[in-house]
């Protein structure tokens, strides 16, 4: 395979929840978060409004990209994260909440920050204590530092520490 992109994360976290919430009526619904087929990505392109091209991710074997769902109804796909396992911890190389989850009407928000919740807990049940890395864009770096707990260790990288992913573990994942 050739040489692979190195993105910049430009992803807002508009809201720390414990699921994702409906803006309109305010209702939380429990999510799951899945590995993405194939299959499932056909439908995940440029025309229907997604800014990233999927499938071209998913042809990348260093990384696995999963999906969020409300739970008792996966066909609907909330957003998409693509990670890598680097043996010590996950490396996040893309994020992208659905189009109908983007600007002011969005229809569910709380995605984004289900899904770094979800890497830090894959991190931390693989052993890895919850530790995420990921490249923000530079204008968003003390967004992620705020919103997430992220600390920014040189240049555009970020790392989510131990306590900072317990934080968003707990949150989403309360036992």
């Amino acid at each position: 395979m050739g040489k692979q992109a190195k993105y910049h994360l430009d992803v807002k976290i508009d809201r720390l929840t414990n699921s994702i919430l409906n803006c309109i009526s305010g209702d939380s619904f429990p999510t799951d978060v899945q590995l993405i087929s194939r299959a499932e990505l056909k439908n995940i392109n440029k025309k229907k409004g997604w800014l990233f091209n999927w499938s071209i991710e998913k042809n990348h074997s260093d990384r696995q990209l999963y999906k969020l769902t409300i739970r008792n109804n996966p066909e609907i796909i909330q957003g998409i994260v693509s990670i890598s396992d680097f043996k010590d911890h996950y490396y996040i190389h893309l994020i992208e909440s659905a189009p109908f989850n983007l600007g002011k009407n969005k229809l569910y928000e709380g995605v984004p920050g289900n899904l770094f919740a979800f890497t830090c807990k894959l991190s931390w049940d693989n052993g890895y204590q919850g530790f995420v890395s990921f490249t923000s864009k530079t204008k968003l770096i003390d967004h992620y530092e705020k919103t997430l707990g992220a600390n920014h260790v040189g240049k555009n990288k970020m790392v989510i520490f131990p306590q900072e992913a317990l934080k968003l573990i707990k949150k989403y994942y309360p036992t």
